[in-house]
């Protein structure tokens, strides 16, 4: 890989290809298992746990590497939404590269990638108490904090331009009619699924939308079952003035990247009551 021009196709390709080990590294690092593909007989994921499956002509299989990112995600919190979905694309474009022959990666400049690139093998190294310097060396390792650190600045110029735009028509706004856009924002945000947070640009009431990071806790108070969760923030969304930001990332400049607690309670009866089973009852096709 590091053979190549950094720009070139052929260092985009081996990087996706250095990617999927990686990212199937971190999942086999949680558990070998997670890796099996669904079979019929389990067999592979009785290989996974080190044994020697029966079956005859046994090849064992493994997951596709895009549910590998969705598993990854799913299990490390440091591992966000950003991160799965660079993956899956950049993956899938060696995938066109390889089984199709589609030049997926001609002309695709390493400025476009490469931040993101580094910044989800950091976190998968991280997942395995691996320094970043092990895996690319120290001056490509020299190189990627610059490339991160450069793309957040990037990042953060974009979303802050963004805000102010959105800004600027809010305040050109004559009062009464802001006043009825606010009142508007808040009905529809407590009709929604989310977080109430006040909007960095208009300061209505808006939500923010995230995904679970932690096992939910439950604990009994008064006869009723209280599930809290918390959740990493993934996009917002403002109605009133229009403003929306997805991503971590650029959540995190405008001060809106911080955990939350998803908190909803139910009857104490009804959470520990057993399931309705209707397996053993026919569907009632009488006509009235």
């Amino acid at each position: 890989m590091y053979d190549c021009d950094s720009n070139d196709w052929e260092y985009a390709l081996w990087s996706s290809l250095s990617l999927e080990f990686l990212a199937r590294a971190a999942l086999a690092n949680i558990s070998p298992a997670l890796l099996a593909e669904t079979d019929r007989n389990a067999s592979n994921l009785y290989f996974a746990l080190g044994f020697t499956p029966f079956e005859e002509r046994f090849s064992p299989r493994s997951i596709a590497i895009s549910e590998v990112f969705k598993r990854l995600a799913g299990i490390l919190p440091e591992f966000t939404k950003e991160h799965e979905s660079f993956g899956v694309v950049h993956t899938g474009k060696r995938n066109a590269e390889l089984h199709s022959g589609e030049l997926a990666f001609e002309g695709v400049k390493g400025s476009t990638w490469q931040p993101r690139f580094y910044q989800t093998c950091k976190v998968l190294l991280t997942s395995m108490s691996i320094p970043l310097e092990e895996f690319v060396g120290k001056n490509e390792a020299e190189v990627a904090k610059k490339l991160i650190d450069a793309a957040a600045d990037e990042s953060a110029k974009a979303v802050k331009g963004e805000m102010e735009a959105h800004r600027k028509v809010w305040n050109a706004k004559p009062d009464d009619e802001r006043s009825a856009v606010k009142t508007q924002a808040a009905v529809w945000a407590t009709r929604q699924y989310g977080h109430r947070v006040d909007c960095p640009s208009c300061g209505s009431t808006a939500l923010i939308f995230g995904e679970p990071v932690s096992a939910p806790t439950q604990k009994l108070d008064d006869g009723e079952i209280i599930e809290s969760q918390d959740h990493l923030p993934t996009h917002f969304e403002c109605v009133a003035c229009g403003l929306k930001i997805a991503g971590l990332s650029r959540l995190a400049v405008v001060g809106l990247s911080d955990r939350y607690k998803k908190t909803q309670t139910y009857d104490a009866a009804e959470y520990y009551a057993p399931a309705d089973d209707w397996s053993h009852y026919e569907d009632d096709n009488n006509e009235p």
